[in-house]
């Protein structure tokens, strides 16, 4: 059963994304940005909903009371596809730093554009990085736009050793603005790599804000450190489960790591 319902999923989400660029692109085009960004945010609802009537995998995300009014840095925890599409219903006007190559996808390429991402030249690495910040600055402080930004770079499995990249320690000290971390397990319902889309409840919550103004380092340690406890206390809880997702290599090992410093010390 898990097969055919992951099966089914994965094809009417694909199906679903679709029909819906091709329903709503007159509207999308035509639409001020503001108003266009309905399109992705009801698809990305839609495609939660059918992962939950179908998969059988419910969402929870909590925490909306921690994300400013203003310009701010989101940062989530990045192990699945479903960490790119979910937070989208709670971000007013969203923005990605993205490789200039997707600019160049037919359909979605032109998607990209109409919301003003920034694209960036990764073969021009000190260069394309001052040209990225100054123009994501004008978008953010002009706009009031949220920068969403994935600290580790790429997609990682769950209780993998931690491995935050310096870009988002740089954007943090030039931008001046605070930076919500936000911590979840989806990969343990929405593997990487994989079709399968295992039933139960992905929790994730938007943690509260790292303020502007710290040193480099102490802004680093504090984001590793607040959002890795989150992610670590979501493990547990899985892990708990008596129908939880099965457990990769990763986490059996960062479990092990968590028992054993919750073990008393002898003498």
């Amino acid at each position: 059963m898990l097969y055919i319902r992951s099966l089914a999923f994965n094809a009417a989400f694909y199906l679903n994304l679709i029909v819906q660029m091709i329903f709503w692109t007159p509207y999308y085009f035509l639409s001020p940005r503001h108003r266009a960004w309905y399109v992705p945010k009801f698809w990305s609802r839609s495609s939660m909903w059918l992962m939950k009537w179908i998969a059988g995998t419910d969402t929870d995300i909590t925490g909306q009371e921690n994300l400013p009014d203003g310009p701010y840095i989101l940062a989530p925890k990045h192990q699945s596809f479903w960490d790119t599409i979910a937070f989208l219903p709670y971000i007013r006007d969203p923005l990605y730093i993205l490789k200039r190559e997707l600019r160049w996808i037919p359909f979605f390429g032109w998607y990209i554009m109409k919301m003003r991402m920034i694209p960036v030249d990764r073969g021009k690495r000190s260069k394309a990085l001052k040209a990225v910040i100054e123009r994501t600055r004008a978008e953010m402080y002009e706009n009031n736009r949220q920068l969403i930004i994935y600290p580790e770079g790429t997609r990682r499995p769950p209780g993998a050793e931690p491995a935050y990249k310096w870009g988002i320690v740089e954007l943090y000290a030039e931008l001046n603005l605070p930076v919500v971390p936000v911590a979840h397990q989806a990969g343990l319902w929405w593997p990487r790599r994989k079709f399968l889309r295992h039933p139960g409840i992905i929790r994730a919550r938007f943690l509260p804000p790292i303020p502007p103004g710290l040193d480099k380092e102490e802004f680093q340690r504090r984001l590793v450190a607040e959002t890795e406890a989150a992610c670590d206390a979501y493990l547990v809880e899985a892990a708990n489960l008596h129908d939880g997702p099965p457990l990769p290599e990763t986490a059996r090992k960062r479990l092990a790591e968590l028992n054993a410093a919750a073990q008393p010390r002898a003498g």
